[in-house]
């Protein structure tokens, strides 16, 4: 990267985080002119936009890496420059994660409690679907991130972590209203079901896989809540697929049923991290690792 000064970068993290060029001035201390001029030498430098200019300003596919760049170097001179200067850090280390819903809803807050306890580190929890959140680490938006993808991506590792395990429930008196004459096809269709998004395909594969219900033959709740999926479920609302580790003492209570015995689906997740970690960061990541390899179903 000879030839970029990292006060461009700078500049085009403070434009993103701050949402705007005025915001990100203040945020320096600088002028809004000199906050566009280093933006406009890094697009020189580069030969190429790094911001759609809207608002909010959005950075461009060249932009993210950029700014993924950025934002490790700054991760990794807040864990190197005050151990080389034999001084403690006053600054806490910000740390971003990208996470399903349904691991920060179960294990992943107790895994790293103990971290967040002892060290000085301020954690950012990026919610989005198993499927989506390696988006987030290649595009340098997170240090870390919880997949359904087992292979990592360049300067990364996959780390196994365990499985989750998904059963549909239902209270005892929903199961009665709409599957007195079982579980099938012809119930299935009538009775209402939840999602976690539209990007949420985890019911609807659960029905055509296990029953070939048409994909958008039910009614489907769009809820974005792993612990408002319990609540429905409980008020009998509607069925939904939940992970067995959220509802162990409502299962043995009877307060939710799991309507269809044998049925289960279930998903390997992996833990995706840098390859070079050190301090707080290699902490998080062994937390993380130590208690899902504990808790999880392997």
């Amino acid at each position: 990267m000879r030839g970029m000064d990292y006060k461009w970068l700078e500049a085009l993290d403070s434009v993103v985080n701050q949402r705007s060029f005025e915001r990100a001035a203040e945020h320096l201390y600088i002028s809004q002119s000199a906050v566009s001029q280093r933006i406009k030498q890094l697009e020189k430098w580069l030969a190429q936009p790094v911001l759609i200019r809207e608002t909010p300003p959005r950075p461009t596919p060249a932009g993210k890496k950029l700014l993924g760049l950025y934002r490790r170097v700054r991760l990794l001179e807040h864990e190197l420059v005050p151990e080389l200067m034999n001084e403690e850090s006053s600054q806490a280390l910000s740390v971003s994660i990208a996470t399903n819903a349904d691991s920060l809803a179960t294990w992943l807050l107790p895994a790293l409690s103990d971290v967040m306890k002892t060290r000085q580190v301020e954690l950012n929890m990026a919610i989005h679907g198993e499927a989506r959140t390696i988006a987030k680490l290649k595009n340098g938006e997170v240090a870390g991130a919880i997949s359904l993808e087992s292979q990592a991506i360049p300067g990364c590792r996959a780390d196994y972590l365990g499985r989750m395990d998904y059963v549909c429930v239902a209270s005892p008196e929903f199961y009665q209203r709409y599957f007195s004459e079982g579980v099938n096809y012809a119930t299935l269709k009538r009775a209402p079901a939840v999602s976690y998004d539209q990007y949420d395909d985890l019911h609807k594969k659960f029905l055509h896989d296990h029953f070939n219900v048409p994909r958008d033959a039910v009614i489907n709740h769009t809820v974005g809540s792993s612990e408002a999926f319990v609540r429905i479920a409980m008020s009998g609302v509607a069925y939904c697929l939940i992970p067995r580790l959220q509802i162990v003492e409502e299962l043995e209570s009877g307060s939710l049923i799991d309507i269809t015995p044998g049925f289960l689906l279930s998903y390997r997740i992996y833990w995706h991290h840098w390859q070079l970690e050190s301090g707080v960061l290699k902490e998080i990541s062994q937390a993380i690792l130590n208690y899902a390899h504990q808790h999880l179903p392997q």
